[in-house]
């Protein structure tokens, strides 16, 4: 059920029309969404009460969706009734509006809140949301909250992302479908909610994190041309980890719904890529610096930056006098002792690692026992943001191990552990990072994990502080990293210890080099991370995502789309204009009209599917070609790669077909002709350099195998590892290149093959032969028909169009140069499939039979 929207809530509250104050968000929402799939129009009310400020109309406005709005909501202390509401400072989403300035952007939230409103409350809170805070919240039955955000996100989608299996039922959960159906649902009503304010047209709408990976094909199915981002926070596991997940196609094909994809690192990005290679057969190409998906004619941008933090706000609680009275407090606690005070700082879960630093603690302690006494592990546990037996065990490991550690090496006035487990303030959580001398995050596997990021700009501190510690203000800073190789930010922190968190010898190891490394080194290290998270902060983070997503969708009101599939396997194809599909009714009645014909085609992947195991014509096939040749009107051509032995022998029983082979160097009329070649004969000695580099990639390469032509040398790699086999198909294209360099001969890419040809052969020539040939005889044509599937036949259909207006083709001629399959091609038409072809082309020649039998 769709939700009212936002005009509908103001005028329950108000009785009255929509007040002023919707207005004032500018005329970037002249349009609110009723009912799904009906707009109200709002232009012609009157303009000073639609705009009030001109200044406005330019704003670009962003729509932030999120399982959580960046809001605080607390029960008023009056008569228990109404909400009070404040800004989460600590909330990215908050921290990432302030980055893009207030004066450049408008910027909505759509969300849940964290607290549970009575359904007899919820017109209210919303109207006072919107006002107030430009927030759309939305509301879910707490059953429906419990088994989607406890259930699927954090017991199934959330374990998977940092690579745990449910091995068993005591491992993750197991695949639930009805948790599923609860997932599906809560995407559906953000959906719906976000429906209620988009301005399709103009608004850019950002999506966040794992809880609404399939809450894009619902924006998508609703407007086909909405300009969507998508980030990641989370990893994204290894494709041997996510294909186990049952709907791991519906969740690929819903983020490829977006216009960009964000991921914190260049691994998470390229697991996304090898599982859309793996279970969709995408691939990705880098053009300038950018890398995009081909998805049925829309270009999917993939973005990776790790996020920043925000850099007024932390420096604001530097300054506060609560921090500078709490660091002074620890130093009295710890430095005054002579202590030296290690820091973590880590929600309470299965994947943070923190039993593994206690552990690497004790190894420390253990193997250096002048280090006890004076060095301390301070260990802020955070509560954990899901619920469950793992987290109970997790804090029973936790404290179990303290204990241990704490009765073995304590002693009076010294514990070496210092668990910190309730809530702490932001203010006394940047005091320890000032007062600590190492960070140590040795997460199992986490997404970004700020605390790194946080610990060096308060290790920079400022002035006042630098007085409480007793620098003078020339002192220069240091800070000290130990971190894991399997967090986000560990690429960005070139100067930190990087540690394997399951190797507790190493952990303790790094430790112990962060405490006795040079204070030389210790400050230049401070200086470069300084200065990376100092300039990468959210606004620069911010800026530069919604900067890519503005250059991506900059094309989409040139183009057509039109949406496909149904449910999750919705997606819209977006093509040129001028590209269209060729239509059965279109080519005949031009067929019919037509007297002189010249049809070429394309065998595999285009007469014959690309999947089929027997390559060979079939009856059928056979029969529809002697049809079409029957008539003295058409000259039929078949254009392959393949060999001319094979070609003749396929199409024996095909008296008039012409034929030509290996991609035009051998021609013929008709059966009975003899062969022609379209360029001179070459010397193929060639071969003897080519085979054995082809032999080399074929042995280490499973799956492939080498077709020796009468001509040329094909590398097919079709039944490889798409991964291994495109990774080596590069090495082989630039190795042969190499070899080849002084023969005449051209090395080619093409679908799923590495291919040597002589130099000047193509598909092309066969076209420009053939038009010429019937120019020859006074039978120029005024109907031309060319399909093909891949890149060679590209120089078809550009002979093709490129002859339209000379002399081999007839003035105000029929020219139909149709593709294979919604990608970009010279062509100016497609069909979808071989099937389509097959039944054209049974059209045609159905056509041709009623012509003899006239």
């Amino acid at each position: 059920m769709v939700s009212r929207s936002y005009s509908n809530l103001l005028e329950l509250a108000s009785g009255e029309a929509p007040a002023p104050s919707f207005g004032r968000m500018g005329r970037r929402i002249p349009r609110i969404m009723t009912v799904a799939g009906i707009m109200a129009n709002l232009d012609d009310d009157d303009p000073e009460s639609v705009c009030s400020d001109p200044s406005s109309v330019q704003r670009d406005r962003i729509i932030i969706v999120a399982n959580q709005l960046p809001i605080r909501a607390q029960r008023k202390t009056e008569n228990g009734k109404g909400w009070s509401f404040s800004w989460d400072e600590n909330s990215l989403l908050l921290q990432l509006k302030d980055g893009l300035g207030d004066d450049e952007t408008d910027v909505i939230y759509v969300g849940c809140l964290k607290e549970e409103i009575h359904q007899s409350e919820q017109d209210e809170v919303s109207q006072t949301l919107l006002d107030s805070y430009k927030c759309v919240p939305t509301f879910l039955p707490p059953d429906l909250f419990t088994r989607y955000y406890h259930g699927f996100c954090k017991q199934q989608l959330w374990p998977l992302f940092h690579y745990m299996l449910p091995l068993s039922p005591d491992l993750g959960g197991r695949f639930n479908r009805l948790l599923w159906q609860a997932y599906v649902s809560v995407n559906k009503i953000f959906a719906d909610r976000i429906m209620e304010v988009i301005n399709p047209e103009d608004d850019f709408v950002w999506v966040h994190d794992y809880h609404l990976m399939v809450l894009p094909t619902f924006l998508r199915k609703r407007f086909n041309r909405v300009k969507l981002g998508f980030f990641l926070h989370s990893p994204f596991p290894s494709s041997e980890i996510y294909k186990t997940l049952p709907i791991r196609e519906e969740l690929l094909r819903a983020l490829l719904n977006s216009d960009l994809i964000g991921f914190h690192t260049f691994d998470y990005a390229r697991h996304f890529l090898s599982c859309c290679s793996r279970m969709l057969g995408l691939s990705y190409q880098s053009k300038r610096g950018y890398i995009g998906l081909e998805y049925y004619g829309r270009t999917v941008s993939i973005k990776i930056l790790p996020v920043g933090i925000h850099m007024g706000q932390l420096q604001s609680v530097l300054s506060l006098p609560e921090t500078e009275e709490k660091v002074a407090e620890l130093i009295k606690q710890f430095g005054e002792q002579d202590r030296i005070m290690l820091l973590g700082v880590d929600d309470m879960d299965i994947f943070k690692g923190i039993s593994l630093k206690l552990l690497a603690m004790e190894q420390l302690l253990t193997q250096h026992p002048e280090l006890q006494g004076k060095v301390v592990l301070v260990q802020i546990a955070n509560p954990a943001r899901g619920r469950g037996k793992d987290v109970k065990e997790v804090q029973a490991e936790t404290y179990s191990i303290v204990k241990r550690i704490n009765e073995a090496f304590g002693k009076p006035g010294y514990e070496p552990i210092v668990l910190i487990d309730e809530p702490l303030k932001f203010y006394e959580r940047i005091a320890y990072y000032v007062v600590a001398e190492c960070c140590l995050v040795t997460a199992v596997r986490d997404g970004m994990n700020l605390i790194p990021y946080e610990y060096i700009i308060s290790r920079q501190g400022n002035e006042r502080l630098d007085k409480v510690l007793g620098l003078g203000p020339s002192t220069p800073k240091k800070s000290m990293l130990v971190v894991s190789e399997f967090i986000g930010c560990s690429p960005s922190l070139s100067g930190a210890i990087r540690v394997n968190p399951w190797n507790i010898d190493a952990v303790a190891d790094a430790m112990d080099c962060a405490l006795v490394m040079d204070e030389s080194e210790k400050q230049l290290r401070h200086e470069k991370h300084y200065r990376y998270v100092s300039t990468h902060h959210v606004g620069y983070w911010a800026r530069s995502f919604l900067q890519d997503l503005e250059r991506t969708c900059k094309d989409h009101v040139q183009r057509r789309s039109w949406g496909i599939g149904f449910g999750l396997s919705f997606r819209v194809v977006s093509l040129d204009p001028n590209f269209r599909k060729l239509a059965m009714e279109h080519i005949v009645s031009a067929f019919k009209r037509t007297k002189t014909r010249a049809i070429l085609l394309d065998y595999d992947g285009t007469l014959m599917p690309q999947t089929s195991i027997d390559k060979t014509p079939s009856s059928k096939t056979i029969e529809i070609l002697n049809s079409l040749c029957r008539d003295e009107n058409n000259m039929v051509f078949i254009v392959s790669a393949r060999s001319r032995d094979k070609l003749a022998e396929w199409f024996s029983l095909c008296e008039n077909l012409g034929i030509a082979a290996e991609h035009g160097c051998f021609m013929r009329l008709k059966r009975d002709a003899k062969w022609e070649t379209c360029v001179p004969v070459v010397d193929c000695s060639w071969k003897q350099i080519a085979e054995p580099v082809m032999k080399l990639y074929t042995e280490t390469t499973d799956g492939s195998t080498i077709e020796d032509r009468e001509t040329s040398l094909v590398w097919c790699y079709e039944d490889a590892d798409p991964d291994f086999g495109s990774c080596q198909a590069k090495e082989l294209l630039d190795h042969l290149e190499s070899v080849l360099a002084n023969e005449p001969v051209t090395v080619k890419s093409g679908q799923n093959i590495v291919e040597v040809k002589p130099q000047g052969v193509s598909k092309g020539l066969v076209a420009k032969r053939l038009l010429s040939t019937m120019q020859e005889r006074d039978m120029t044509p005024n109907f031309v028909l060319c399909i093909g599937d891949d890149r060679s036949d590209e120089d078809m259909f550009e002979v093709i169009t490129s002859s339209i207006d000379g002399p081999s083709i007839a003035p105000s001629a029929e020219v139909f140069a149709c593709t294979v399959g919604r990608k970009p091609s010279k062509a100016k038409y497609y069909l979808d499939d071989a099937v389509e072809i097959v039944r054209l082309m049974q059209g045609l020649a159905s056509v041709s039979d009623q012509t003899l039998h006239l």
